[in-house]
């Protein structure tokens, strides 16, 4: 079932959902070479939690850590060691949630650590130009499917592969409600999207064959063909004018400079 929100609802998601973005900045400014995984989780960790929330994903389904953090091939759901250092070159997507007020916030950034490579960076700008595309059709009388199609046209001119076997999906009380929201899929087609719904969309677009592998931790899901991949999320609450993105990116990239 798809839960419609009211205007209080919906600021209170915007309320997480700017705690998410200013995490991913906190953060953002401490993923740097020599630094393992394990110790950016736990400043996420405390980031939420001097802000009156909880993470969300720890202890979800059993997932062991503060956040999903995940390098290089890499799509999703890396999860936090200390044995993973940070280096020069890396792309590393950071996917975050709260819980505060009885709803939740999730968004997801990749970073680029020093320098990258031409290829890298390509990826990642096309990645979040194709969230931005399939944000736009987030708009009452719209349906997934043109979401789903903006997204996957886009990422697929540059021939980047567009992995299927996740998506986005509803947000509110739960991590995951109605509707899911692939990104790939026909215009037109899908759940209708009507005002106060509220969706996260967030392309997983690799360099290469959109094949993934689930390694055998039961979380961690990489590129087959070991190419690197970029994650990018908002939370997005549907309007009959145009989408309201709860999201706010300029938090992450103001911090970084």
């Amino acid at each position: 079932m798809i839960y419609l929100k009211t205007e209080e609802e919906i600021e209170l998601l915007r309320e997480n959902n700017i705690l998410v973005s200013k995490t991913l900045a906190e953060v953002g400014r401490h993923i740097k070479p020599g630094v393992t995984t394990k110790q950016l989780d736990r400043i996420i960790e405390d980031f939420i939690r001097s802000n009156g929330a909880t993470p969300a994903f720890l202890g979800y389904q059993g997932y062991p850590a503060s956040a999903c953090i995940s390098i290089n091939e890499q799509v999703v759901h890396g999860i936090p060691s200390d044995n993973i250092v940070i280096k020069e070159g890396d792309i590393v997507s950071v996917d975050v949630g709260t819980f505060m007020k009885g709803f939740v916030g999730d968004s997801a950034y990749t970073f680029a650590v020093g320098e990258v490579s031409a290829e890298a960076r390509q990826l990642m700008e096309v990645t979040k130009e194709a969230l931005y595309r399939g944000t736009a059709q987030a708009k009452a009388g719209n349906r997934v499917g043109d979401i789903s199609a903006a997204v996957q046209d886009y990422a697929e001119s540059f021939g980047y592969g567009v992995v299927r076997e996740l998506e986005g999906h509803g947000l509110g009380r739960k991590m995951h409600e109605e509707p899911g929201v692939p990104n790939y899929g026909l215009r037109g087609r899908g759940p209708l999207l009507k005002e106060g719904m509220v969706i996260c969309i967030e392309p997983m677009i690799t360099m290469g064959t959109r094949a993934v592998v689930f390694e055998r931790d039961g979380w961690t899901v990489r590129t087959r063909d070991r190419k690197p991949a970029a994650h990018y999320e908002f939370a997005v609450a549907i309007r009959k004018d145009g989408p309201d993105v709860l999201t706010d990116f300029s938090i992450i990239e103001n911090s970084l400079g």
